[in-house]
């Protein structure tokens, strides 16, 4: 098996000139998050791949910082930034489990498209929840394959095999809806929106809240 970091540097060119899969449910999604960014928040976004989320986002708040834990991808994600003058984003190489923030730092925190690859999901919430400010936002996007039920769903079978010959990551988490919001209430958040984009593959957006 390939060990993630490896896995998504050997990716990261493929996956920067990949196509959004469904462009309406993308905007869709986008839309939902800047409905709940202050204009001056400090937002972290951690498994930021190379980096397009970060430039859709960075004019919706004051200052933000993306992670991955591909170097390859940050590299990328760093042209990209720097070709479209966005100032106002910071990329980093780091994890959940080795960052420089401290508590309590973000006014919010977001993470599209990886909770159900992070090999310790609830470790990853308590930890988000701690950078997390009280009164902070938590805004994320799973895939919850459980609840697949078109045509990619046959992919779930065939994961074993994929992971065996590099061709998928190391970890995948399959979930369900009730399943990932009760996780993400566990850690200590309160969900106060929840939808899915696109509908039909049930993929997750919970926006939740820190108690203040």
């Amino acid at each position: 098996m390939v060990a993630p970091a490896k896995f998504w540097d050997k990716n990261a060119e493929k996956y920067a000139k990949s196509p959004v899969r469904d462009e309406e449910a993308y905007e869709a999604t986008l839309a939902r998050v800047r409905a709940h960014l202050p204009a001056d928040a400090v937002a972290l976004e951690v498994g930021c791949g190379t980096g397009t989320t970060a430039l859709k986002l960075a004019g919706d708040v004051g200052r933000l910082i993306s992670t991955d834990i591909s170097a390859r991808m940050i590299e990328i994600a760093e042209e990209k930034r720097l070709a479209a003058n966005a100032d106002n984003i910071e990329l980093r190489q780091a994890t959940l489990e080795d960052h420089p923030f401290e508590a309590e730092s973000f006014d919010v925190v977001m993470a599209f498209n990886f909770l159900h690859l992070h090999d310790d999901m609830a470790a990853a919430l308590r930890e988000i929840h701690k950078l997390v400010k009280p009164g902070g936002l938590f805004i994320s996007k799973t895939i919850c394959l459980k609840e697949w039920k078109s045509f990619p769903a046959l992919m779930i079978h065939l994961l074993p095999l994929m992971k065996l010959v590099g061709k998928a990551p190391d970890v995948v988490t399959k979930l369900s809806t009730e399943e990932l919001d009760g996780m993400i209430t566990a850690a200590g958040f309160e969900i106060i929106e929840a939808d899915h984009y696109p509908k039909k593959a049930r993929n997750r957006f919970v926006v939740a809240r820190k108690a203040g």
